[in-house]
């Protein structure tokens, strides 16, 4: 029997996003609407709504659906925000992200995941994304500031400089820390280098290239 995406759809929503403390009305609607099937590889097509990380090659995963609903409520996107994400992936999340402010800059080290997420972007319609290659803890440099950053895999600690790319009043949302109990935090930029922290929930992540935890010895 044929899956019907359309009731999977709605079911991942309502039993499990929500429940999750995801209220947000827009989040709700946008995760309703764009087609997480479409931004799967075709073998996890079937899991496109499972409550669980899908693989995506070089050892990165697709963000649990609830936890994708979760980051876009905390980010609280009004429609008219410059947002830089750090971790394209699939290509869904920045399809969620677009729907929901008015630019997306998203970047990621992997070429073959950068390509394969602008085909899905472009089929999906998706017109106010645009699409980088670079390893950003380190390396790449965005031209401006932005009104939200967000990185979709998990750093030991916050790259002083991911900071620099905020706007006053602008925020970054990270998954920090050590596996398995890391934290999802929000930091907002209040100016003259002043930064609130809020923690929001547990989760557990792959690592950005060139954010793991530092190798401990021990004797």
């Amino acid at each position: 029997m044929a899956m019907n995406f359309e009731q999977a759809r709605t079911n991942m929503v309502e039993n499990q996003v929500r429940p999750w403390e995801v209220l947000n009305g827009r989040v709700l609607d946008t995760l309703g609407r764009v087609r997480r099937e479409d931004f799967v590889a075709p073998e996890h097509r079937q899991l496109a709504f499972a409550d669980l990380c899908l693989p995506l090659g070089h050892g990165e995963v697709m963000m649990k659906p609830v936890v994708e609903g979760r980051v876009l409520q905390a980010l609280d996107l009004q429609g008219s925000e410059r947002v830089l994400e750090i971790g394209t992936g699939s290509g869904f999340l920045a399809a969620c992200l677009a729907s929901l402010a008015a630019e997306v800059v998203s970047v990621d080290i992997h070429a073959d995941f950068t390509a394969t997420a602008g085909q899905r972007l472009q089929a999906a319609g998706v017109t106010n994304a645009r699409l980088a290659t670079g390893e950003a803890v380190q390396g790449w440099q965005p031209d401006g500031l932005f009104d939200a950053v967000v990185a979709t895999g998990a750093v030991a600690e916050v790259p002083s400089r991911w900071l620099g790319w905020l706007k006053p009043g602008g925020r970054l949302l990270v998954i920090r820390g050590l596996s398995p109990a890391q934290q999802a935090v929000l930091l907002t930029h209040e100016g003259d280098g002043r930064y609130r922290e809020e923690a929001l929930f547990e989760t557990d992540l792959p690592y950005l290239v060139h954010a793991a935890p530092s190798a401990r010895f021990v004797l």
